[in-house]
């Protein structure tokens, strides 16, 4: 297949008031003179951006402020995205997170991380491809997994978890369009530096992160492309390739020892 043409197309992108779906948004419009659907909880972040883009690019962009971990939002985002103008892509983005001991994250919190990580980019997955394979058009849509979704990480579990649900749901999924002309892309950086790493537990940690400036572009990259998964930055897939060499047991445990740290350092 070609690459995706994102100019003057209309892509959506979740989770776009922070982080990397944020910048991701920016560089869509900076970059590739895209229109934009973006939506997120916080209406003053994402009409700020919408003010930018339209003065500073010229395109179009609308907002729509939804919360991920609502079922009644993501169906208002469904209908948002597929009437009033002609979608060309999505990136679906929103995600969050918990750092910590399994055992202290409550069941509510638990049920929010997976309605926002797992239900709502399945339901919207389901929607976006079915759309396109009915109408045959040329398209493209990436959903933001993690390399946890390859490698879990302890004290992230129920993320990994969620994380490894989309990478293979969409990497099975792929297999079954008729749509030659539309495609399914499944990123999964490792860490990046955004709000949902600025957090005290992350500090260890930190100097693994990845710009997100640098983690949109690949990303964007990787959805033009029509990669099948992509992992952003050399060093992690040269590393995620030794890791696939150590036996499973002994290359998690590693990685908890060093989550327990950072972790153990805020309790001195």
């Amino acid at each position: 297949m070609k690459p995706l043409d994102f100019n003057n197309k209309w892509i959506l992108v979740t989770g776009a008031s922070s982080g990397l779906g944020y910048e991701m948004a920016r560089q869509l419009a900076h970059q590739y003179k895209a229109n934009l659907v973006i939506t997120a909880r916080r209406a003053d972040k994402l009409n700020q951006l919408k003010a930018e883009l339209e003065q500073q690019v010229g395109v179009q962009v609308k907002v729509l402020v939804a919360d991920m971990s609502v079922p009644d939002d993501v169906e208002r985002l469904i209908a948002f995205s597929l009437q009033g103008q002609d979608l060309y892509g999505a990136i679906l983005n929103a995600g969050v997170t918990y750092f910590g001991p399994h055992t202290e994250l409550s069941q509510s919190e638990f049920e929010r991380i997976v309605q926002t990580n797992v239900m709502s980019v399945s339901r919207m997955t389901s929607a976006f491809v079915n759309h396109f394979e009915q109408t045959g058009k040329e398209g493209g849509l990436m959903v933001v997994s993690s390399m946890a979704a390859m490698f879990p990480v302890p004290y992230q579990a129920a993320y990994s978890g969620t994380k490894g649900f989309i990478l293979n749901f969409i990497n099975a999924l792929s297999a079954e369009l008729k749509n030659k002309k539309f495609s399914l892309t499944v990123y999964a950086p490792g860490g990046i530096a955004t709000e949902m790493t600025e957090g005290e537990k992350f500090n260890d940690l930190k100097s693994w992160l990845m710009p997100v400036a640098q983690a949109a572009k690949e990303g964007i990259g990787a959805l033009q492309n029509r990669h099948f998964i992509h992992i952003p930055g050399a060093l992690n897939r040269i590393g995620s390739r030794f890791m696939k060499l150590l036996p499973r047991k002994f290359m998690i445990g590693q990685l908890g020892k060093t989550y327990q740290k950072s972790l153990d350092k805020l309790k001195k």
